[in-house]
């Protein structure tokens, strides 16, 4: 039986909202979870999206990079993230860029034989251990009160880093350190997911690429074994051993600032309940609108595309097998100029005619989301995220715009295979192809995201900007009672649980 009044409601029983709960209700507080959906995850959850096929898609977000180890620790978290190999593989003609964690020379050997010399190598490793020198500072301040830019400067400690990263265009600074458009193009794919923005002069994407390679302190990512429902359930178990109350298929219809929230659950009828704090895993859009607001409207840009194959593709590269080539990012024409030119088509209102992608098959590394008969007959996921995809494109009709945009997606990754993909699909037992794509619309429609932005609105700097900003948590509102406790936080975005860990620490410290 619901109180009426809690120290905590957390509207939206996403990862971010979870982890939120979890340390509250740990800490000895009494706390109600809301999520709409009959289920808890958000987007962070794994589904079995095609009849009859026994494979457990993780549907919307697929890795986990920015998940710090203090709060798997702190939370006590059942979870397994394993480390990729090899970080990526890039085909170009009859051959390919492969980066190999585990042999150095292997990856200096590619780099040659795709470059035509040992330059960029060079380079690619001075540049990636600078960026290595800034995951490692920076990343233990996403969980501590917010620095300014001066401060975090003085964290960085290196004026080339934050020149390079923080200060320029990050487009501009790999033009000029690499000389291949292949290698620029790898390194600036960090800077696009889910961001729509031209590297070349827009900063927005260096925020996307600070986040992308910060990760824990590393910049890996790994890959959740279970699926990424497996967070979300080592989560929400947490929640439920401190305490806390979770309430599936409770719509919120309102949030007032002095923190009443009134809701009505699957039968129809209407609850109001109090917290003296409201942390909300919504995108600031949709608080808006619950506060009765009007809210800025962002907006997503990419497609993601989810795939069971009967087997892996062949590619055009002897070198490579299809087991290095795709357990790591593969990369889809995303050169530097490719990226450049989608960006334009996309700007224009247009699908990119050679859509940038990139894929990677789960199942390579965690064969556990797939059936026994599945794993046996050598089937495999596949995982496509598309860049330059705004929501602008899929308006007008969705549905025609998300075929034509499937279509030239997986067009555009036939011609760097050996083979159609639609050839290695698996059937499903009514007779379809085991293959969906989700636009931004779509996201916005099935899961409630402004503009099916994934993270709720455009990153923000990972320092305080805002007047009075420094010292405090990057999880507060202009209600004092009512708090961000998802993705659209300051240090939000992506699956990391920073703003739910940061919005709970600023209620047990007294800070809001």
């Amino acid at each position: 039986m619901l109180r009426s009044h809690y120290d905590a409601v957390v509207v939206g029983a996403g990862h971010n909202g979870l982890v939120a709960a979890a340390y509250l209700a740990g800490a000895g507080r009494r706390v109600l979870v809301l999520e709409r959906l009959p289920h808890v995850g958000g987007l962070a959850v794994s589904a079995q999206a095609f009849p009859g096929v026994e494979a457990r898609l993780s549907r919307y977000s697929y890795l986990v990079s920015l998940l710090p180890g203090k709060i798997v620790t702190d939370l006590g978290l059942k979870l397994e993230l394993r480390r990729r190999r090899y970080a990526s593989y890039t085909p170009v003609g009859g051959t390919g860029l492969l980066v190999d964690n585990g042999d150095r020379a292997r990856t200096a050997a590619s780099f040659a034989q795709v470059t035509g010399g040992d330059g960029d190598h060079v380079r690619w490793e001075r540049f990636y251990a600078m960026t290595a020198h800034v995951a490692e500072r920076v990343a233990p301040t996403l969980l501590a009160p917010l620095r300014d830019r001066a401060g975090l400067r003085e964290v960085v400690a290196d004026d080339e880093a934050w020149r390079e990263l923080f200060e320029r265009p990050i487009g501009e600074a790999v033009a000029e350190r690499f000389a291949d458009d292949t290698v620029r193009g790898v390194v600036l794919t960090d800077a696009l997911i889910g961001t729509f923005a031209d590297p070349a002069t827009d900063l927005l994407a260096n925020r996307c690429f600070l986040y992308h390679v910060i990760g824990d302190g590393t910049g890996d990512w790994n890959v959740p074994v279970g699926g990424m429902g497996a967070v979300s359930g080592a989560l929400a178990e947490a929640a439920r051993r401190g305490g806390a109350e979770i309430r599936t298929g409770m719509e919120v219809l309102s949030i007032a600032p002095d923190g009443e929230v009134t809701f009505r659950d699957a039968g129809g009828a209407e609850h109001t309940v109090t917290g003296e704090r409201v942390l909300v895993n919504t995108p600031p859009a949709v608080l808006a609108r619950l506060l009765g607001h009007d809210g800025e409207a962002p907006e997503g840009a990419q497609l993601k595309v989810n795939m069971v194959l009967s087997r892996l593709p062949r590619l055009k590269d002897p070198s490579v097998t299809p087991e290095e080539a795709f357990s790591g990012t593969f990369h889809i024409n995303e050169g530097a100029a490719q990226l450049a030119r989608a960006h334009a088509e996309a700007a224009a209102g247009t699908i990119p005619a050679l859509p940038p992608a990139e894929v990677y098959c789960h199942s390579l590394t965690d064969p556990s989301i797939l059936g026994p008969g599945l794993r046996e007959a050598g089937a495999h996921t596949m995982t496509l995220f598309g860049l330059h995809m705004p929501a602008r494109l899929f308006r007008a009709d969705p549905v025609k715009a998300r075929e034509d945009a499937l279509a030239a997606t997986l067009a555009s990754l036939d011609g760097v295979l050996a083979e159609p993909i639609e050839d290695c699909l698996l059937r499903a037992p009514d007779g379809g192809l085991c293959v969906e794509a989700k636009s931004p619309v779509d996201l916005e429609n099935e899961a409630g995201l402004p503009g099916g932005h994934i993270f709720h609105r455009d990153l923000s700097w990972p320092y305080a900007e805002e007047p009075g900003e420094a010292g405090r948590w990057g999880v507060e509102t202009a209600h004092a009672r009512v708090l961000l406790c998802g993705a659209g936080a300051r240090r939000g975005g992506g699956v990391s649980g920073i703003p739910g860990h940061n919005a709970a620490m600023s209620l047990l410290s007294g800070a809001s």
